[in-house]
């Protein structure tokens, strides 16, 4: 059975990147928060990676809505604003963050690393 990752980013550029980067996973997308609750209440995927900056609603009351959904989510911030923001985030209850920019060998060890502690 294949991952299934849901990545929350208004930046097109960053999802086709974590697209190609996992493309061995399925990989789900969503342009902004409402769409990415939907697709996490539909599809159930394994790990989220969650834009932090996003115009309209944030991923830091994104990463506490699908919480309240399922407290068992596991959420990876993905920030260019880590220093600032990432502290908000993982406040919020994600797991950690990635700083942008990353390397797919990073991404990788950080989806396997949280998933596995989450399994755990």
């Amino acid at each position: 059975m294949s991952l299934k990752v849901l990545v929350v980013d208004d930046d097109e550029n960053i999802r086709e990147i974590v697209r190609i980067m996992l493309k061995d996973f399925k990989v789900l997308e969503a342009s902004n928060a409402l769409e990415g609750i939907r697709l996490f209440i539909e599809e159930k995927p394994d790990i989220v990676l969650m834009d932090i900056s996003m115009p309209g609603i944030d991923g830091v009351e994104t990463t506490r809505e699908i919480l309240r959904i399922d407290p068992k989510a596991v959420i990876l911030g993905l920030s260019a604003f880590s220093r600032s923001r990432g502290k908000e985030l993982l406040d919020a209850g994600a797991k950690g963050v990635i700083e942008k920019p990353f390397t797919r060998k990073s991404l990788r060890e950080a989806i396997e690393s949280y998933l596995a502690k989450a399994r755990s």
